[in-house]
């Protein structure tokens, strides 16, 4: 069996994790390393055309850790799965290198037929808590999946995609870089707040009334001078006609 890289898949998790402390820890305790390795089980023997047993090598691996990876997926190495539960990877699945994925993740189809109907995630891709990416189409290099998101369609290198449905963050604004690692795939610090953005609204239009009020308020207190009074001399009538 293809278990050469399980090192490589400690390492990522005491990398990635200030939780884990030690390489015995995450062998013990690491739901995600315990779902890989029955994946490689499932994997080796779904490729051998072993499929019933392949199958129940995968369920026996979701029973334990709460994490269903069917065993025609094909991942790459350094997978990590931070927490896991509720995790589901389709069967036609690709994964590439130094993926992470959080609890709540699902990698699902969106028909029926037997083809390619599962996402393809590139190197270095982020996929927050609870995000679904659902459908044939690959999320590229290095982007980030925000929690919660659902993503139906392509997803280009280096992307932030947050929103239901998920759309690129900050749109408007020049690419930059991405960092090297983003837990939970979303951006914190940049991510607009909505409750905050309707409250700067309502202060602004606070401050156009009272400059409003104000401009009244002077108007009104300037001294008022009567417009003069013209008499013409024709009209004025005195003691009767």
């Amino acid at each position: 069996m293809a278990f050469n890289n399980l090192r490589d898949e400690i390492d990522t998790v005491l990398k990635h994790d200030p939780a884990a402390r030690s390489a015995l820890e995450v062998v013990l305790c690491y739901p995600g390393f315990h779902a890989m390795l029955f994946y490689r089980a499932a994997h080796w023997l779904w490729e051998r055309g072993w499929l019933v047993l392949g199958r129940f090598c995968s369920q026996l691996g979701r029973f334990m850790t709460g994490i269903e990876i069917h065993p025609g997926a094909r991942i790459g190495r350094r997978l990590f799965i931070d927490h896991g539960m509720g995790v589901v990877i389709g069967e036609t699945t690709e994964i590439g290198d130094d993926v992470t994925l959080y609890q709540g993740v699902t990698l699902g189809g969106t028909s029926l037929h037997r083809g390619k109907r599962h996402p393809t995630l590139a190197d270095g891709v982020i996929v927050g808590a609870g995000a679904k990416v659902l459908g044939s189409f690959t999320v590229g290099k290095g982007a980030r999946i925000g929690a919660n998101a659902v993503v139906l369609s392509e997803v280009p290198a280096g992307a932030t995609m947050v929103g239901i449905p998920a759309r690129p963050l900050g749109e408007d604004r020049p690419p930059q870089k991405a960092p090297e690692f983003l837990p939970y795939g979303t951006p914190c610090e940049d991510l607009p707040d909505p409750v905050a953005r309707a409250l700067s609204g309502l202060m602004d239009e606070v401050r156009a009334l009272q400059g409003r009020i104000e401009q009244l308020e002077r108007e009104t207190a300037a001294p008022h001078t009567p417009a003069p009074v013209t008499i013409d001399a024709e009209q004025v009538v005195v003691g009767g006609r």
